[in-house]
C-alpha cells in the first residue's frame, strides 16, 4: 500500500517528499505583462511552505497570443526571467519541488486579450479562431521548448506541457476540432504529434536532470476516452516523461462514454503499464480519505486544487489527521484571503458556484 508521505523518486531530478501536488491554477494575479506579482508570489510560496510536495505554477503562456485569462503569469519572454527565478528560489528553499506549467489556451484565448485573432488546429465558426499554418506549428513547439529552458534559467525543478481542457494541444488530439490535412492531423497518431514533438524539443534542449510532466485530460472538447488512453500508453511506453498528470474532474466518476461505463475513469489510466513513469490524478480530491484511496487504486500522487485554495497547507492537515477534510462551502472573502488570495484571485473564485460567500446587505 503506497503512503501519502512516502517520497516519490522522480526519473529526472529531486524527489518528491510526499505524494501531493499543487495543480496548476487559475488565479489571475499576475500583472498585464505577464511578470509576477507579489500576490501571485505570496500564494504560491504559501503553499510550498504548508507542505506540498511539488508547486506548480498557474497554466504559464508560452506565447503572447495564448494568453488565456488576464493576469496570467507568462514565460514568453526573457523579461519574466526574473521574477520567475524568484519565484523558483523562494519554493525551493521550502523542500518543495518547483515546476512551471506551459500552456497556450488556443481557440480559447479571448480575442480583447490578446489584442488579435485566436489560433487552433483549424478554423473554427463557434470561437472565430483561425488555422495554424504548419510554419507555426512548428514555432509553437520551438515556443514550448524554449520555454521550457526559461523555466531551466530560473531555477525550476522541471516543466509540465498542458494538453488538456480544451487549450491548443488538446485541440489537436480532438478529431472533432482537428481537421487538418498535414503532417498534424488526420490519424490520433498525426493529431498527437506536435505533443510528442515537444517532448522531444524539451528533452533536448534542457539538462538531464530536468523534470518533465505532461497533464492530459479525457473527456470533453471533442476528445475520445480510447484515444487518450493510447496517446497516454505510448507517452508511459516511451518513459521520456517524468510524470502523467490526469485531469478528471472527479477522480471517482465513470466515463461519460456509455460504451465504457461500469468501471471508473481513473482504472482506465492505472491499468497502463508505467515503467518509471509516475501517474497522478486531479478531481474533487477533497480529504485525506480521497487522497488516500486514489493512491490505492494506483495512483502515484495526488493533484490537488479546490482543496489547496481553502487550505495553504493542506498536506500538513492531512499528515496531523488522516481523516481530515477542508472547511464547508462556501467561505467568506476573508477566510480567503487568510489562505493567501488576493483581491484578484477571490474575484475569480466567485465564477466558482458556491465556493465565495455573498456578501451580506
Amino acid at each position: 500500500m503506497r503512503d501519502l508521505f512516502e517520497p516519490l523518486r522522480l526519473t529526472h531530478g529531486p524527489s518528491m517528499k510526499n505524494r501531493f501536488m499543487l495543480a496548476p491554477l487559475t488565479n489571475c494575479q499576475s500583472h498585464d505583462d505577464g511578470t509576477l506579482s507579489d500576490n501571485e508570489f505570496h500564494w504560491l510560496t504559501l503553499r510550498a511552505k504548508g507542505g506540498f510536495g511539488l508547486t506548480m505554477t498557474c497554466a504559464a503562456h508560452v506565447q503572447a497570443q495564448g494568453q488565456g485569462f488576464p493576469g496570467q503569469l507568462g514565460i514568453f519572454s526573457d523579461a519574466h526571467i526574473e521574477g520567475l527565478s524568484r519565484l523558483a528560489g523562494a519554493i525551493k528553499r521550502e523542500n518543495s519541488l518547483a515546476l512551471a506549467q506551459l500552456h497556450h489556451a488556443g481557440m480559447r484565448s479571448p480575442p480583447g486579450l490578446i489584442g488579435t485573432t485566436p489560433v487552433c488546429p483549424s478554423d473554427n465558426a463557434e470561437t472565430g479562431a483561425r488555422a495554424l499554418g504548419e510554419n507555426e506549428v512548428e514555432q509553437l513547439i520551438e515556443d514550448f521548448a524554449a520555454a521550457a529552458k526559461r523555466a531551466e534559467r530560473a531555477g525550476f525543478d522541471g516543466v509540465e506541457i498542458h494538453g488538456a481542457h480544451g487549450y491548443v494541444l488538446c485541440e489537436f488530439l480532438s478529431a472533432e476540432i482537428n481537421l487538418r490535412n498535414d503532417r498534424y492531423g488526420g490519424s490520433l497518431e498525426s493529431r498527437a504529434r506536435i505533443i510528442f514533438e515537444i517532448i522531444d524539443r524539451i528533452r533536448e534542449r534542457c539538462r538531464r536532470d530536468f523534470i518533465l510532466g505532461l497533464r492530459l485530460s479525457p473527456e470533453r472538447f471533442g476528445l475520445q476516452l480510447d484515444d487518450i488512453r493510447a496517446v497516454a500508453q505510448r507517452v508511459l511506453h516511451e518513459g521520456k516523461i517524468d510524470f502523467l498528470d490526469m485531469s478528471l474532474w472527479n477522480v471517482f466518476k465513470e466515463p461519460e462514454e456509455e460504451a465504457r461505463r461500469g468501471r471508473s475513469l481513473l482504472s482506465y489510466f492505472t491499468e497502463i503499464e508505467r515503467g518509471d513513469v509516475r501517474l497522478g490524478a486531479a478531481g474533487k480530491i477533497y480529504g485525506g480519505a480521497d487522497a488516500q484511496r486514489c493512491l490505492d487504486e494506483g495512483v502515484d500522487f495526488v493533484v490537488v486544487g479546490r482543496a489547496a485554495i481553502l487550505h495553504h497547507d493542506f498536506p500538513l492537515k492531512i499528515k496531523n489527521d488522516r481523516k481530515f477534510v477542508p472547511v464547508a462551502l462556501p467561505v467568506t472573502t476573508a477566510y480567503l484571503h487568510q489562505e493567501g488570495l488576493s483581491d484578484a484571485f477571490v474575484t475569480y473564485m466567485r465564477n466558482w458556484k458556491g465556493f465565495v460567500a455573498e456578501a451580506a446587505a
